[in-house]
């Protein structure tokens, strides 16, 4: 017996099971299948042709998504003095520039998206590993979140504009954002297409034969949409 509802079940009889979609068809029923009363987020899973175990073949790395998420991004800056004003001027929503910022984030504040940190500050922020690497949240240089207070104007204007880390987990596999499922699709498309590009140049030494095995498209709670792996691969955003 299904445990969908009906209007998960109507927006499962609008996509070809067996089918492998088209990069941008994909995209335009992923819109179409959206169930939620809510502006559900549009998902791009992959599955990859990688061992997580070995350590020649992660892939962690960011991309800018041109039309970005369609939400509000908070940041969160662990810097001091020149960092903490170049912080502010930048827009940052909050600046953890004192011990009392560290305790009321080991007390558990986790009310931002992002957090950056000047290389000076990582020896507090480390000490909030407990709170804010099960979320995600941990600064780290691997994913440019860790930065020199020259460049931290860049990474915040970025965060803020649709900036997107994609990290391969313990099953092989990337989940990211890629925006809302009120975006038109050439919007949705364009952001596609610079995940995908931004794959490819992360793809890394150690890896052997297939890549990218399956790409899967979805909104949230909406079902998945395949799409042809070999397309999505030879996406590229300077066509």
């Amino acid at each position: 017996m299904s445990s969908h509802g009906k209007k998960y079940l109507e927006a499962l009889a609008k996509v070809e099971r067996d089918r492998k979609y088209e990069p941008r068809a994909a995209i335009e029923l992923v819109r179409e299948t959206s169930i939620t009363k809510f502006d559900g987020t549009v998902e791009v899973h992959l599955r990859m042709g990688l061992d997580p175990r070995q350590a020649d073949q992660q892939v962690r790395d960011v991309v800018v998504l041109p039309n970005g998420l369609g939400k509000t991004v908070r940041v969160l800056v662990f810097a001091q003095g020149e960092g903490a004003a170049a912080a502010q001027a930048a827009g940052a929503d909050y600046v953890a520039d004192t011990d009392e910022w560290i305790q009321k984030i080991q007390n558990g504040f986790t009310d931002f998206d992002v957090a950056i940190a000047t290389p000076d500050m990582m020896g507090k922020a480390g000490r909030l590993g407990r709170v804010l690497g099960p979320r995600g949240l941990m600064p780290n240089p691997k994913a440019g979140t860790v930065v020199p207070a020259s460049d931290l104007a860049r990474v915040i204007n970025e965060s803020k504009a649709g900036r997107v880390e994609f990290r391969l987990d313990k099953t092989a596999n990337l989940h990211v954002p890629t925006g809302k499922a009120s975006f038109s699709a050439d919007k949705l498309y364009e952001n596609f297409v610079a995940l995908m590009s931004a794959i490819r140049k992360a793809k890394p030494s150690g890896a052997k034969g297939s890549y990218v095995r399956k790409v899967t498209v979805t909104t949230t709670m909406g079902p998945g949409i395949r799409i042809d792996t070999n397309m999505a691969q030879g996406l590229d955003t300077k066509e």
